[in-house]
């Protein structure tokens, strides 16, 4: 029997990548969207075309309703649910200076991204407990760390790596891991108009590879996250940043 994995905003960018790395580790991938089911169907034919299993399901995973409806048809057809990854891109950052930022719009951004890891961790985890085993990866960002123009993304970030934790305290002792995947810029459509040429050689230069972030960088760290011989890490926030922070001090020393 394969195992199943569960990625939330699957159908483009990071999500797709994610996908089709647990893909070919031989995981069964429920490739989860929202709206765009064209481009969910093109991750699923890609995966079999490389010699995987996969399905598209649709939920917006900041309902509820819609997220125990999905969960309960995976059990239904699979009767497990071994990796769970929290990617979804589920509210757009307000892009506006602290003092005025509307309370509405800081709100929004901080509540969608606690709604949609809260209830997908809230329907898989009792599934992972009765199994004694699970994997859970939370996407977050650098950003929690920065200031700036970006209050409410790094509140939001922030705030969903200190909730990660106690997920992982809560599921530990039932044999079930949770890590997070704190990104750096990684170079997909949704970035495309942050990552402008300057910003891309800014950040390709304090980079260990010489370049921003693939997709693909991000789906090789979650199947190794997602692996049997990595239940020893736990209630970790991890950078991965092609080596930012550190080479940034170096070439810009206090």
């Amino acid at each position: 029997m394969s195992t199943v994995a569960l990625v939330s905003g699957a159908s483009r960018g990071i999500g797709a990548a994610i996908a089709r790395s647990l893909a070919r580790g031989g995981h069964h991938v429920i490739v989860n969207y929202h709206r765009n089911a064209d481009a969910a169907k093109q991750v699923v034919a890609d995966i079999e075309a490389a010699g995987g299993t996969a399905q598209a399901e649709q939920a917006d995973v900041c309902d509820d309703a819609q997220v125990t409806a999905l969960v309960d048809r995976v059990r239904a057809e699979h009767g497990r649910v071994d990796v769970l990854v929290c990617n979804a891109n589920t509210a757009q950052p307000p892009f506006e200076p602290l003092a005025s930022l509307p309370w509405d719009a800081f709100l929004g951004k901080v509540a969608g991204e606690l709604a949609g890891s809260y209830h997908l961790t809230q329907r898989v985890l009792p599934i992972m407990r009765e199994q004694r085993a699970g994997r859970i990866v939370y996407i977050s960002s650098t950003v929690a760390d920065t200031v700036g123009m970006l209050a409410a993304h790094s509140t939001a970030k922030a705030a969903l790596n200190t909730y990660s934790r106690h997920v992982a305290a809560a599921a530990g002792q039932h044999g079930v891991t949770m890590n997070t995947l704190a990104l750096g810029p990684v170079n997909t459509d949704a970035t495309a108009g942050f990552l402008d040429d300057d910003r891309r050689a800014f950040f390709a230069q304090r980079s260990v590879h010489g370049r921003v972030l693939e997709p693909e960088d991000i789906g090789a760290a979650v199947a190794m996250l997602a692996a049997d011989g990595f239940g020893s890490a736990t209630g970790q926030v991890i950078r991965l940043d092609g080596g930012f922070d550190v080479l940034d001090q170096q070439l810009n020393p206090a």
